[in-house]
């Protein structure tokens, strides 16, 4: 096998028939919940993803790792061309040298870095590419920070893309936190230009760029993608691919979903994983808050359950989110636990408009978030909740659970079932960073029990089942409640 680069996004095999089908088999996965869409129901796509072509023998060129170890395990022969691994040598210590020398805080306090921050820089900066598994509060934002600062020493100009408008503002406002100003940083969302001439980095969301194409993405030398695990969606491979000629290629992300199609279509198009450390590990030394698992299961009646037993996924949900008794259970919970609570739901008007009536009538400031409230109104309630001791927020999961840093959240609670592993552990994130008035965050993991006689659990019990086997990988402790409706 002879493996040669044909640009920063794709590797070229050149291998005889017999391997090429080899190789695309090897490197071929069934995306999980294919059977669920369209395209395979209408027979127009088999539910699997190919990620070596045998027709032109491409693949991405963060796989080439895993081509190595096919080559070694199977005896085969192969050269790679000069100049595609390179890797570099550099001083740990000198990196660390160049992180501490940054400008003080906009406070005028010096940065303060944790040792494992330290190593993610170095080993980024020495690999050129990776994808950065750490979780939320490790302080993934100023770990971009000290790459964009490096790499505008370089002379390169950076384009950061992450999932929301929200996040543009925050991690703007983090940089600038750090001691940088923002007459550096381009903000791109809701219409505003795609591009500016001067100002050294973009901090877009992928939703406005993704139609851009690849001559846009050449004026930029350093692309870092944050919460990359958004970047499965086809539109945000788009605009890695056309990102053609960007070598240096970061993705930072808290959680990946389990599947090794993920993982691996991710590390083809930012590099290798390297987990920078772990929540158990950050909760043991006390740098982010200890985290309290109360897991609720909710009994309903026989006649109930015997009525939902038949019921499709869609059905059963729809009964869940109109349960009087399970809303007026979500809501003597949000009104019996002290401090500022989160309260995640999943549908808007079905579930978190009730939810936000009902809860609106206690005598605390409540406030609703999804996703028709602006940019604006999201970062002004963020900034009012850091400063209540006993306030709600009712929000919905595509709003809160990915990236919003809110320090002084004390309770979360679960309203809508979820399996999903990254919906899960971002959204225990929200409240795992400390604050003056807290050190440790309460969850409320709400599940029901609708299981008939001998028949087999109903949809979300089982998912609840799923979340305990994530609680358990993740070593988080949790107790178990059962409550009859």
């Amino acid at each position: 096998m002879k493996i040669s680069k044909i640009n920063e996004v794709y590797l070229e095999c050149d291998v005889n028939e017999d391997l090429a089908r080899e190789l695309s088999d090897y490197f071929c996965f069934e995306v999980p919940g294919a059977k669920f869409m369209p395209t395979y129901r209408n027979r127009i796509w088999d539910g699997k993803i190919r990620l070596f072509s045998p027709h032109n023998g491409r693949i991405y060129v963060g796989l080439l790792p895993y081509i190595k170890e096919y080559c070694d395990k199977k005896s085969i022969q192969y050269t790679i061309e000069s100049g595609i691994e390179d890797d570099k040598v550099i001083d740990r210590q000198k990196v660390e040298d160049f992180a501490i020398s940054l400008k003080p805080t906009s406070k005028g306090l010096p940065i303060e870095f944790r040792d494992y921050q330290i190593d993610a820089i170095h080993h980024a900066l020495s690999t050129n590419r990776c994808l950065l598994l750490s979780p939320t509060a490790s302080g993934k934002s100023l770990i971009i920070y000290t790459l964009v600062r490096y790499y505008h020493l370089m002379g390169l100009k950076m384009l950061i893309l992450v999932p929301t408008t929200s996040l543009v503002e925050q991690l703007t406002s983090d940089f600038v936190d750090y001691g940088w100003s923002e007459r550096n940083i381009h903000k791109v969302y809701a219409g505003q230009d795609k591009t500016h001439k001067t100002k050294p980095v973009i901090i877009s969301t992928w939703q406005s760029v993704y139609k851009m194409q690849s001559p846009y993405f050449s004026q930029f030398g350093c692309i870092i993608g944050d919460e990359a695990h958004t970047f499965k969606a086809k539109s945000l491979t788009d605009i890695m691919v056309r990102s053609r000629d960007v070598k240096y290629r970061f993705g930072l992300t808290g959680t990946l979903d389990g599947t090794q199609t993920h993982r691996l279509v991710l590390e083809g198009l930012f590099g290798k994983v390297k987990k920078v450390i772990t929540t158990k590990e950050l909760m043991d030394s006390k740098t982010v808050a200890q985290l309290n698992i109360d897991c609720v299961v909710l009994r309903h009646t026989e006649e109930e359950s015997q009525r939902v037993k038949h019921y499709t996924y869609a059905e059963e949900i729809n009964y869940l989110v109109s349960h009087l008794k399970r809303n007026k259970f979500i809501e003597n919970l949000c009104s019996s636990i002290n401090g500022n609570t989160l309260l995640l739901f999943q549908l808007v008007e079905k579930h978190g408009s009730i939810l936000y009536e009902q809860i609106n009538k206690l005598d605390r400031k409540v406030f609703f978030v999804y996703g028709g409230t602006t940019t604006n109104t999201r970062e002004e309630i963020r900034a009012i909740a850091e400063k209540e001791k006993n306030a709600i927020i009712v929000a919905s999961y595509g709003t809160f659970s990915t990236g919003i840093n809110i320090r002084n959240i004390h309770n979360i609670v679960f309203a809508s079932p979820s399996k999903s592993r990254v919906r899960v552990l971002q959204s225990i994130g929200r409240g795992l960073r400390q604050s003056e008035s807290k050190s440790s965050v309460r969850l409320f993991d709400i599940a029901d029990n609708m299981t008939y006689k001998s028949n087999s659990p109903n949809f979300t019990y089982r998912h609840f089942k799923q979340r305990l086997k994530i609680y358990k990988e993740e070593q988080f402790e949790f107790k178990v409640n059962k409550v009859t409706l």
